[in-house]
This record gives C-alpha cells, structure tokens and sequence, in this order.
C-alpha cells in the first residue's frame, strides 16, 4: 500500500487527532499528576540550592539511589524558621506537579523543617501547646516544696552522671536526710513507660516528701522520654511534689512545664530540695545561744520570787493557831448574834399576840349575831305588814275585777255567741250563715246550735 493508500487524517496507520505536541502532553501530564496526587510529606537532604533574586527557592531532594526537583516559592519560605543549605536533612511538605517548560517531574513545597530535630521541635511545641490550653502548666496546680523533707526521692538512671551529682549535693548540704533512689531508664522507646511506672509507684508507696526527676544533658532526641505526654501527666498527678532537673540550662522539656519547681540543671534540683546544713547550723548555734539567754533570765526571775515567797512565808502552826483564834471569835459573835435574835423574836411574838387578841374575830361576830337577829325580827314584821298589805289590795282588785268581768255579765243572763269553726265572736246577724253551727257560752255550760235563719234589726 502506498502512501496514497492511507486513509485521510491518518499517518501509516496512526490518526492524527490521537497525536499530541509537547506543551499539550506535557500539560496533561500535569494536570493528571496534580489531580491524583494529594500533599504529601517528603524527606531527604538538599542539593543543588539556587537562590534566585525573585525570592524563590529551587533545589533538588535526594537519598542514596534517587533525586527530585523542588521549588518554594517567596510566600512559603519566608516563613522559614532556619536557613536551607545544601546537605542539610529536610522534611518537606509538597504538592506533586510537573514543570511544562521543561518537562521536568517536581514538587512545589509550601513547608519545610529541618528533619530529625525538626519533627521532635514541632510534636514538643504541639503537646506543649495541648497541655497549656487544659491549664497544666498553671501556677494554682503547683505543690509548695517542703523546707524540711524527711526523705528525698530521685527518680533517675542509677549509673547516670546525674544521680553522682544530685547524691554528692544532698550529702554535703545535709547529710542527715535519708535520700531514696528510684531506678529508671532515661532515653529510649522504654523510658516513658518505665519513668511513669516509677512515678507512681513513689506516689503509692509514699515514703518521700519531695521527688527530683532528673537526667544529665544531651540532644533533643537524648531527652526525648521527658517531652512524653504520658510522662507529663504522671508528673501533674503526682501527689509529692517534684522538681525537674533535666539536662542543663538551655534544656527545656514538658516535664519541666508540669513540675512543681523546674531546676536548671540536676545540682541545682539537689540544692532546691535539701536544706543548708551549715546554715542550719548556724540558726541552731544561734537559737542556743538565745535559749541559754533566755533561760538564765527565767532562772533568775524564778529566784527573786522564790526570795520573795521565803519572806511572805509563815510556819503552818503560826497559820494554825490564827485561823483557830478566828474560829473563837466568829463563833462569840455567832452566839451573841443568835441571843440577840432570839430576844428580838420572842418580843416580837409577845406583840403579835397581843395585836392578835385585840383583833380577834370572836367579837365581831357576837356583833354580827346581835345584827343578824335583828335584821331577822325586821324581816318578819315587813312581811307580816306586806302580806296584810297585799290581801287587802287583792280584795280590792278582785271587786274591781267582778265588776267587769263577763262571768258577772253571762249571771245577769247575757251570753257569748262563737262560730264553731273558727272560735270567733259573732256581733252581727251579717256574720253568719244558713246551716252554720255556733257554740253559746252561758254562765254554766255551753249550747251547740245551727243557724237555720238570720234578721237583722
């Protein structure tokens, strides 16, 4: 077949519309690895830096067997907190894409961080962060450090430099206080686990009044174990107080943060917890001396009243002998007293005798005897007189009386006429009916009559 053979619109056998140019596969490329691709975290060492007067920042990552093209434009690495040099170890965080111009694979970086000790910086300023918005850290949550432990704790590795330091410390500030040493590793994955377990056994077991949590210096991924949340919390529920003491001056850790007290470096959380003894000394030998003052002050007082008292004192028999002569003469007062009241009373009983005679009642009640028949004799002959009074009056009233009494009236032969039915009196013939019944009241007896016809006068 000849070239004249093809079909149109295709090249030996390819169509054309199928065939791309280099900006259009190049941009496909693109938009496909952008569209698949999320952000993604990517480590590895720099190379290659270019800083060019844009601002911008190209640079290529590679490990042992591999290289990729990075690009951090101005608004992302002005927020860099270090200096990207080649060599240095980065952890970044791209978006996947593809350079069309050059058809070169690479990733457009919008952070970076130094690796290692970047990533523990970030997580330590994370869980700090966590911790101080649920008030952890707060000064109200703080134990006051006793000013006399009775013993002393120190939860640190047993064969550290740190334990060497805080114990020869201890021992030449105040021997005397008893220090009781709580083994634990201080790095590694095991550390937290095991400085926690530590931690709260010492709570239980509470034979101490103060705990140093401490550890010599180191990196940042040495003291990692004591940037553990688990470890934080430990510590803040702790019911002894503890001082932290890890690393040296520059060396902060979250444990820092949430204990009690936070000391610069071990020695210095040795010379927190233990008193001075050479001080102590000294208030001891002071306050001696202030006793001794003191009690040479009471003694003396004590013998100026014991002179005193020796002066004021008598022999029991001269007090004796007082006190019975006071006896005498209490008890002749008494007596005359007791005379005096007895005659006082005998002419008092005489008088009220006397008073009482004169004042008897059996006198006046002869009186009253002589007024009583008296008034009774009188009382007799009114009612004799009243009695005769009243019959008299009766009499009178009973003429009276006859004489207008309708008994007299019915005897002359008069008589009271009633209708049965109701008892009324009938004073006119208009009263009363045909056939009606009426009772007449003569002067002895009544009649029952029936009117059977009326007249009137």
């Amino acid at each position: 077949m000849s070239f004249d053979e093809h079909p149109p619109n295709t090249l030996r056998g390819v169509n054309l519309s199928e065939i791309y140019s280099v900006s259009a596969l190049n941009s496909t490329v693109r938009a496909v690895i952008e569209e698949n691709f999320p952000s993604v975290w990517v480590q590895g060492e720099i190379s290659n830096l270019a800083r060019p007067a844009s601002g911008h920042i190209y640079f290529s990552l590679k490990d042992e067997s591999a290289q990729v093209r990075c690009a951090m434009f101005r608004m992302s690495n002005r927020l860099l907190k270090f200096k990207p040099e080649n060599g240095t170890q980065v952890l970044v965080r791209a978006n996947v894409s593809l350079y069309e111009a050059r058809g070169d694979f690479q990733l457009i970086v919008d952070h970076m961080e130094e690796a290692g000790a970047g990533i523990l910086r970030r997580k330590f300023e994370e869980l700090k962060s966590k911790l101080a918005e649920e008030g952890v850290f707060n000064a109200e949550h703080k134990r006051e450090i006793p000013a006399f432990p009775s013993q002393i704790g120190i939860i640190t590795s047993p064969s550290g430099a740190a334990v060497r330091d805080v114990v020869s410390v201890l021992k030449r500030r105040f021997p005397g206080i008893p220090v009781l040493i709580y083994p634990i590793p201080v790095q590694g994955d095991d550390a937290p686990p095991q400085i926690v377990r530590m931690i709260n056994k010492a709570c239980q077991r509470n034979e101490c009044d103060v705990l140093i949590l401490t550890r010599g210096g180191g990196s940042l991924e040495d003291l990692w174990a004591f940037n553990d949340e688990r470890v934080a919390r430990a510590v803040f529920d702790c019911t002894i107080p503890i001082v932290c003491g890890v690393g040296h001056e520059i060396d902060f850790t979250i444990a820092d943060f949430v204990a009690d007290v936070r000391a610069p470096t071990p020695s210095a959380a040795a010379e927190l917890v233990s008193p001075d003894g050479s001080e102590w000394l000294i208030g001891i030998a002071r306050t001696k001396s202030q006793l001794i003052k003191l009690m040479n002050q009471q003694l003396l007082q004590a013998q100026q009243k014991l002179s005193w008292l020796n002066k004021r004192i008598q022999h029991p028999r001269q007090r004796i002998q007082r006190i019975s002569q006071r006896l005498d003469e209490l008890e002749q007062r008494l007596v005359h007293v007791f005379q005096i009241y007895r005659h006082t009373a005998a002419a008092r009983l005489t008088s009220l005798t006397v008073r009482l005679q004169q004042r008897s009642p059996a006198h006046r009640l002869e009186n009253l005897a002589l007024t009583q028949q008296g008034l009774h004799q009188r009382m007799q002959n009114a009612m004799t007189n009243k009695l005769v009074s009243s019959k008299q009056q009766f009499a009178s009233l009973s003429r009276a009386l006859e004489a207008v009494s309708p008994l007299a009236t019915l005897g002359r032969g008069y008589a009271i006429v009633r209708k049965k039915d109701d008892n009324s009196i009938v004073r006119d013939a208009k009263q009363l009916k045909i056939g009606e019944q009426l009772t007449t009241q003569l002067q002895h007896g009544k009649v029952i009559s029936k009117v059977t016809e009326t007249k009137e006068s």
